[in-house]
């Protein structure tokens, strides 16, 4: 009898231990992989992603809802100095899991096309059989939404160790006049989380 309520106990100390239960959470993270899943533009090309930087900020109050800011640049492939900006707010959810810390999300935001000849605005002049012509060659920012999940494992009391994914969905970074562009992508991260 002693030994079946001591194995009760410990499993439901460890059990205890790793849901959380904690009033707040900080959590940061860094994203470590992005692929853009768009596909070719109206020109024929293929954008790819040449590596990203920036962060994940959230914190989560006590009864499982957090809200975070996501904040990251993407540079392209095969381009001088072409980087996708993206801002976004995020709304999340943490499951009522134990053991593991398990996070759904939903976001909303802006995206940026930045580089040294397409800032919105940039007009470009021609002559066409003896006509002048001035065509806007920038690019408008564009809204973008995002749905993301995170698992979080406990490595001591206090903190979790979380890897993400997040799905973008971004179909309106406007081009000159009309043209819409896609840039839709996927970003894995890597984050740490302080309970308290």
């Amino acid at each position: 009898m002693k030994k079946i309520i001591l194995t009760v106990f410990a499993a439901t100390s460890l059990l205890l231990y790793s849901t959380p239960s904690f009033a707040i959470s900080l959590s940061v993270g860094v994203p470590v992989g992005s692929t853009i899943t768009a596909g070719v533009d109206p020109w024929g090309h293929k954008n790819e992603a040449d590596g990203t930087s920036g962060y994940f900020l959230g914190v989560q109050l006590p009864f499982g809802l957090g809200l975070g800011m996501d904040s990251h640049k993407t540079k392209l492939k095969d381009t001088t100095d072409n980087n996708l900006e993206t801002s976004m707010y995020n709304l999340y959810y943490q499951l009522p899991v134990p053991v593991v810390s398990l996070i759904v999300g939903l976001g909303t935001g802006k995206q940026t096309l930045e580089c040294s000849t397409c800032a919105e605005g940039t007009m470009y002049s021609y002559k066409e059989d003896g006509t002048d012509y001035t065509e806007n060659i920038g690019y408008k920012p564009g809204s973008v939404t995002q749905w993301y999940t995170s698992i979080g494992f406990p490595i001591i009391p206090f903190f979790d160790i979380h890897l993400s994914y997040r799905s973008i969905t971004s179909k309106n970074i406007e081009y000159g006049c009309a043209t819409k562009l896609d840039f839709s992508s996927t970003i894995t991260g890597i984050g740490l989380a302080f309970n308290f």
